[in-house]
């Protein structure tokens, strides 16, 4: 069965960096566009980042742009979100997700854009 396994998620202090991984077994990798979203408790899912299928396309939310870096390997069939220069506020739950296209702006930035979802991974920034 197809599915999206993130990992790397754990407690870091602010200041620190961390490396989330996604995978996607059962699916055809290098076909799909690939994102981030995130989940404080308490809040909205809120867009991080998301590729292209070739990678050659990326946006970012506000909130992480500058920090936080989207990439893919389609021959690991792994995307990666290096995240530097946390903050308490990036605390919260981080999924990926999949989309079978690249869209405009305003639907690759969005959580209804993506039909497919991991089960997230939490990320805790302490100060």
């Amino acid at each position: 069965q197809a599915q999206l396994v993130e990992s790397g998620g754990r407690l870091v202090q602010a200041g620190g960096s961390l490396n989330l991984s996604c995978t996607t077994p059962g699916f055809t990798f290098n076909l799909l566009s690939l994102g981030w979203f995130r989940q404080a408790p308490g809040k909205e899912r809120e867009f991080v980042a998301t590729i292209s299928p070739s990678g050659r396309g990326a946006e970012y939310g506000d909130s992480v742009r500058g920090r936080f870096a989207i990439s893919r390997d389609n021959r690991q069939k792994t995307m990666f979100l290096q995240m530097n220069s946390l903050r308490s506020e990036d605390t919260g739950v981080y999924y990926c997700c999949a989309a079978d296209r690249w869209a405009s702006f305003a639907e690759i930035t969005s959580s209804t854009h993506y039909p497919h979802w991991g089960q997230g991974t939490q990320v805790t920034v302490s100060t």
